[in-house]
């Protein structure tokens, strides 16, 4: 639509120009519920803005993306929709020095998990609604001024059906018969703002502490209430509040705090406050491991930390989107290891969060933490490893840097001198540097405004003793940084264990640092730089320190360590320095001994992409066999009943490579055959169904045998994910004709499509497809959705053409596309990259056979 895509400018102008002073929304959502097809499409949306003008006679926007404009008033004078509104604006003329504006339009429910989701259980027919709006789809549910430094309070009256309970921001206020009237929020952006509705499970607790309470809620679909464990949401919600009112000195700000746990959800969760929505993929319908409730706590804890930072004090505009997400990132591991039962959630951070954002940061899309964002199509793609993760481990490493106490401090003055305002970077530094004393501004320059990552590693020299010399760190990367890291040497016992025996601490600067507190130490067997994970960058070996690691790697106690070792190992692998058949080896050899299991399910995880993406062409069946194998003897020797066991089961069905493998499968789903300790819930025979399904083993009968007995909205998923995957050109064509050509599916439903769509033994039957990918992909992004066009680009982009030819295909697009959609360039350029980055690793992978 002409100006959907609002830009940075323009919203500079406007926020110069207005200031809000109210909203009140009217939504009327009975036409979800009854009627005919066409009625169930729209609903009414009426919304009444109050703002001034400092420049009075000036003209300006009011953002809505809508299908039809029934009304539009404007201080008592009616305007012509059909002259005014263009299909995401309406053109305000002449305004007063104070205004309100009426707006009364039909609204579309959205089935991509944009605006006002609509979703039909496929269980019992109930009708659940909720809203998802960052960064900029709150103009798909009512009129605003959508961009997050036009703050305003929020009045919500929503018209439902009787039977349904309704929710927004602020607490109830009022209810007659169908119409619901919320308590009027503090001064927040549009795109925090949120209605849930629909017949949800509903689960009450409260928030005590000294003379404050908070009452708690949470809820979920009734057709999931019975897996539903409230009780475990409420213990992290509780010990999160605790941790947030002792360090930020702030009393939560919201009132009420509603946790919904929603269907056919895009993201992890998002930070409405008061009304927190979660996808429902959180409730687990099966046996899980802990690293599954320690994921959903990391979650719990990352958005309740936003009702600081991003809620209450929040960025200008979508380039200091890492004000709020960084943040909010850091104080979910920093919180969760500190209140929680999950004490070792840094190791989860070192070794899975940290792996999002070195790939992120090496893509050629890379930027700095605080970015440039010109649009809000740009802002949309930049919810990625760098505002995230990369800004999080920045945060780590700046409370090395600075201090602990100097870093909360600074963060409790921050609040409450910016409370309910907007900021940007230096309102952050200034109070840093209060704190800290430090020079805030060298340390931004180095660390927020410049991307890449540095590569650190361990040079050593030895004197006639056999003690170290000199023990200095190499510093490589476009900027070179001050890195505040720790080395540890480690040496190895009679039983073989690598234990620390001595560290230091220093500041890197520059291209190479003398560690001199470690000169006359004994001869370590293994250096590693950045013990304890203080800073962010990729660590490389010595050679005896490699030699050490793949003999000893398993016998690595600490599990911190182990973790950065298992990175490293892992980026040499990614940058085509190890070979994938070696990393392979090294998780056959050593991750049966893996204590955390969220490394496990990482180590995992690396293991298949090196094998698929990684190794040469003509290892690739051996390797598979071999990991396969290995799978099958860990899963047979795990502790019946255990976690390890439930992972190895997992990993041994997406590994699955011949016909015992295959048969042990369909046995283990017949209940023919057994692993004992193992159950075999609904999830896990979804999980030994679909290899099945992509093998020829598991045609449709089948497929529908097994929805029969999970008639569920998950069911559902995974039915089209196992159909996608059946080995048939038939098949294959139906499945891009569902994405592609259509816009039928749901975002759950072309997600599902998607991944059962490109199955690794089908890269022959998938072929035909690279040249139609790259046809395709500018109508798709013109046609559809952002949400859908972004997971069709990522998600089709023809990776398993792992050749030359793709490359090349990949290249002549972008020459041929200059003026595409930035963001359509970026995501192709990503994946372009990724695949160039296989191909030289498979020539590594090649070299060492």
């Amino acid at each position: 639509m002409p100006g959907e895509n609002l830009s940075r400018d323009e919203a500079r102008e406007r926020a110069e120009l207005l200031s809000v002073d109210g909203y009140e929304v009217a939504l009327d959502l009975r036409s979800a519920v009854g009627g005919s097809e066409s009625q169930r499409r729209t609903f009414r949306s009426v919304t009444t803005i109050r703002f001034r003008c400092a420049a009075p006679g000036s003209a300006t926007f009011v953002d809505l993306i809508a299908p039809s404009v029934t009304a539009v008033t404007l201080n008592g004078r009616e305007l012509d929709p059909a002259a005014v509104f263009d299909g995401s604006r309406i053109a305000l003329d002449g305004l007063a020095e104070e205004n309100v504006l009426v707006v009364d339009a039909q609204c579309a429910y959205s089935r991509t998990g944009e605006g006002l989701h609509r979703f039909v259980d496929p269980e019992d027919g109930e009708v659940y609604l909720y809203t998802q709006y960052e960064p900029a789809d709150a103009r798909r549910v009512f009129a605003n001024f959508e961009q997050p430094d036009l703050k305003a309070p929020f009045r919500f009256e929503v018209t439902a059906p009787e039977a349904w309970s309704v929710w927004s921001n602020g607490a109830e206020e009022s209810r007659d018969g169908e119409v619901r009237r919320f308590a009027e929020t503090a001064p927040i952006s549009t795109y925090i703002t949120c209605v849930v509705a629909g017949p949800y499970h509903y689960v009450t607790d409260t928030y005590r502490r000294g003379g404050l309470e908070i009452p708690l809620g949470a809820m979920c679909r009734r057709s999931l209430a019975r897996h539903f464990d409230a009780d475990d949401v409420f213990l992290v919600t509780k010990q999160g509040f605790d941790f947030f009112h002792d360090n930020f000195d702030y009393p939560y700000p919201f009132g009420k705090y509603d946790q919904a746990f929603v269907p056919e959800y895009n993201l992890g969760a998002m930070e409405n406050p008061g009304m927190v929505t979660f996808r429902e993929e959180y409730i687990y319908r099966g046996k899980v491991t802990q690293a599954a409730y320690e994921r959903r706590a990391n979650v719990i804890l990352h958005e309740m930390a936003h009702m600081w930072f991003g809620d209450l004090v929040t960025m200008k505009w979508w380039d200091d989107l890492w004000l709020k997400e960084s943040f909010a990132d850091f104080m979910g591991s920093f919180s969760l290891a500190e209140a929680t039962r999950f004490t070792n959630s840094w190791v989860t951070f070192a070794n899975n969060r940290k792996a999002w954002a070195y790939r992120a940061d090496q893509l050629p899309s890379t930027h700095p933490v605080t970015a440039d964002i010109r649009d809000l199509e740009d802002a949309k793609l930049n919810f990625d490893g760098i505002t995230y993760a990369k800004g999080a481990a920045v945060l780590k490493q700046l409370v090395a840097y600075a201090g602990r106490d100097a870093f909360l401090e600074g963060a409790r003055r921050y609040f409450k001198r910016h409370a309910y305002g907007n900021t940007r970077l230096d309102d952050l530094l200034s109070v840093l540097e209060e704190t800290s004393g430090r020079d805030m501004r060298a340390w931004s320059r180095s660390w927020l405004e410049t991307s890449g990552v540095n590569v650190l590693t361990p040079e050593v020299t030895y004197g006639a003793d056999g003690r170290v010399a000199e023990l200095a760190v190499l510093q490589e990367g476009a900027e070179l940084r001050p890195h505040r890291v720790a080395v540890g040497l480690y040496r190895l016992t009679p039983d073989g264990e690598p234990v620390r025996y001595a560290r230091a601490e220093v500041d890197v600067t520059g291209g190479r640092t003398v560690v001199a507190e470690l000169a006359g130490a004994e001869r370590p067997a293994l250096v590693l730089v950045n013990d304890d994970d203080l800073t962010y960058c990729k660590v490389r070996f010595d050679e005896v320190s490699l030699a050490t690691l793949r003999g000893h790697l398993g016998d690595l106690k600490d599990p911190l360590a182990r973790a950065l070792c298992w990175s490293a190992l892992w980026n040499l692998t990614r940058d085509g320095l190890l070979p994938a058949r070696e990393f392979v080896s090294l998780v056959l050899a050593f991750a049966g001994r893996e204590s955390e299991i969220g490394v496990l399910q990482m180590l995992h995880a690396w293991a298949r992409s090196a094998l698929v993406h990684y190794a040469s062409p003509r290892w690739r069946e051996e390797g598979g066999r071999l990991l396969a194998e290995g799978a099958l003897r860990e899963l047979r020797a795990a502790e019946p009943g255990s976690e390890q066991q439930l992972t190895w089961a997992r990993f041994f069905a997406s590994a699955a490579a011949d016909d015992a493998h295959f048969q042990l499968l369909e046995g283990l789903l017949a209940g023919t055959a057994a692993i004992d300790g193992l159950d075999v819930d609904q999830e896990l025979r979804w999980s030994f169904l679909e290899p099945l399904a992509a093998h020829g083993r598991a045609d449709e009968t089948v497929i529908a045998a097994e929805l029969a007995r999970d008639d569920t909205a998950s069911g559902k998923r995974h039915q089209v994910r196992c159909l996608a995957a059946r080995p048939s050109p038939a098949v294959k064509a139906q499945a891009w004709a569902q994405v592609v050509e259509s816009d039928a599916l749901s975002n759950a439903l072309v997600e599902a499509v998607i991944a059962g769509f490109g199955q690794p033994s089908q890269r022959a039957l998938t072929a035909p497809y690279a040249p139609k990918y790259f046809a395709a992909i500018e109508r798709v992004w013109a046609e559809r959705s952002i949400q859908i066009g972004m997971d069709v680009v990522r998600g089709l982009f023809p990776s398993l053409q792992d050749d030359p030819a793709t490359l090349e295909a990949a290249d002549a697009w972008l020459a041929a596309h200059e003026s595409a959609a930035p963001a359509l360039r970026r995501l192709v350029l990503e994946s372009r990259d990724d695949l160039a980055r296989a191909l030289r690793a498979q020539a590594c992978d090649a070299a060492a056979g």
